[in-house]
């Protein structure tokens, strides 16, 4: 498949034996120009001379359903974007609203000659502007993990235990879980079978530990294998009329921080070899060694050499790309490249985006995501990675959560070579299938957080069911305790 194309679900090609239709690319060209309605015409055209094999017609019928998903994150016009910002600066000047959209800072799109406002940047200004937040008549602090950008005394437990046990895996936490999907009343006809996948854990030695089934809903359920790189518990259940159909999977696991005290001194180049050689490469769509890749890496590295002080300029730089929400991930052609441009990024953005350049840079790197929460109320889906240094193996890192504020300069870095004892890894890769296969598109291309869902109409998209992930913390068992 061609880099920077989008292929219709996980993991596929653009057709069967990695074939693309030649329209493709040019469908693909026309969506991200905003020209929606030759993007229409051209796949019209282009179905109506392929042949009969479903492949081909597969790859473009994606970008059909692509482009009403775009329009569903670009659902707001001036007048609406205007308003909701105006909700929150009550006295918005038109200038400074229309100075704020010419700085990238209200994310826009010009679909078919009408321009579009993505549903959250209104609420992403806030994030990205300092002028905007000093701007708001009530200001209201964000909700962020209390574990991300300043120290906490969590990251002072996990580096000291590491440090005085000398191991990698410490400061537990034992929690229960409760997760679940539940599709809306009437989105499927009555009688007809939902198939639901919502994200399950697998054992990750030193990471998370014994893993144990409590309940589901229903109770029939399949567990995709330890091997499965996005683990699910699969469901069927009948749509009844008139009521919502609910899925659920409850657990209990052991959850480990991680850290690794990294002499850069010690750090040499990686050594060649099988196993890491696919943490090295490309992997179009989203990792590709772009020009604009490539011109980022060098203003960034400079001369460096050394392994470890590479991966901490570039685990710096994306870290300073601002958070803000992101539209949906199986709307993007490229994930790295949108996150180098766009001047913000989400987690799992900015997470693409460092894989890109340290593989770039001869550094292996790797996905994971999951949940996150806390001692206290906070929870949220997430994704970081792993990055592997010689001599040390693989090391966990958290752009997102970035370099740490605070007066203790041994913790500042915690999160490349560290991370918390606050998560839930799901996701061992990106843009894997599912055991058992969805038949038709995911909703979500990428990642596996809030689940997924189908019949045989359809599949269901995330405006026809919600989500929900419960938690609780548990006493550790003794054989756990430190």
């Amino acid at each position: 498949m061609a880099m920077g194309l989008i292929g219709p679900a996980a993991g596929q090609g653009a057709a069967a034996g990695g074939q693309s239709p030649p329209a493709l690319a040019q469908a693909i060209e026309l969506i991200d120009d905003g020209r929606f309605a030759e993007a229409h015409a051209l796949i019209d055209a282009a179905q109506a001379t392929l042949p009969a094999e479903p492949g081909p017609s597969r790859s473009l019928e994606f970008q059909r359903e692509r482009m009403r998903r775009i329009l569903l994150d670009f659902s707001l016009d001036d007048a609406q974007a205007r308003a909701a910002v105006r909700r929150q600066v009550p006295d918005l000047r038109d200038d400074e609203f229309d100075r704020w959209r010419r700085a990238g800072l209200l994310e826009s799109r010009l679909i078919d000659g009408e321009l579009r406002y993505f549903s959250r940047a209104p609420h992403n200004l806030f994030r990205l502007s300092a002028e905007a937040r000093d701007r708001r008549a009530d200001p209201q602090p964000f909700r962020d993990s209390p574990l991300e950008q300043r120290q906490h005394p969590h990251h002072a437990e996990v580096r000291a235990q590491a440090i005085a046990q000398s191991r990698r895996g410490v400061a537990p936490r034992r929690v229960r879980v409760t997760q679940s999907l539940t599709v809306d009343a009437d989105a499927v006809p009555a009688g007809e079978t939902i198939r639901a996948w919502i994200p399950y854990p697998r054992a990750i030695p030193g990471q998370q530990e014994d893993l144990r089934l409590l309940s589901t809903r229903p109770t029939t359920h399949e567990l995709a294998p330890e091997s499965a790189m996005q683990r699910t518990a699969y469901f069927e259940q009948p749509a009844r009329a008139g009521e919502p159909t609910r899925f659920s999977v409850s657990y209990e696991l052991t959850v480990y921080g991680q850290y690794v005290v990294v002499d850069a001194e010690k750090v040499v180049p990686v050594e060649p070899s099988a196993e890491l050689a696919p943490y090295l490469a490309e992997r179009a769509p989203h990792v590709v060694f772009s020009d604009a890749m490539r011109l980022f890496s060098a203003q960034v590295v400079g001369d460096e050499t050394n392994p470890y002080r590479i991966a901490r300029k570039l685990f710096d730089a994306v870290d300073r790309i601002p958070w803000a929400g992101a539209l949906e991930y199986s709307t993007i052609t490229n994930i790295g490249e949108h996150a180098l441009k766009a001047g913000h990024a989400d987690c799992g953005q900015q997470t693409l985006l460092l894989i890109t350049l340290l593989r770039l840079n001869g550094i292996p790197a790797r996905w994971q995501s999951g949940w996150i929460f806390s001692d206290a109320d906070y929870d949220n889906m997430h994704d970081w990675g792993w990055l592997y240094l010689a001599p040390y193996g693989w090391l966990p890192m958290d752009v997102t959560f970035g370099r740490l504020a605070g007066d203790d300069p041994d913790l500042a870095g915690f999160y490349l070579g560290g991370f918390d004892a606050y998560r839930i890894a799901f996701n061992d890769d990106y843009g894997r299938d599912f055991v058992p296969a969805k038949t038709h598109f995911r909703s979500e291309t990428v990642d596996l957080q809030r689940g997924e869902a189908e019949w045989d109409g359809g599949n269901l998209y995330f405006d026809q069911w919600d989500y929900d992930f419960d938690w609780e913390l548990l006493p550790l068992p003794a054989a756990t305790r430190t």
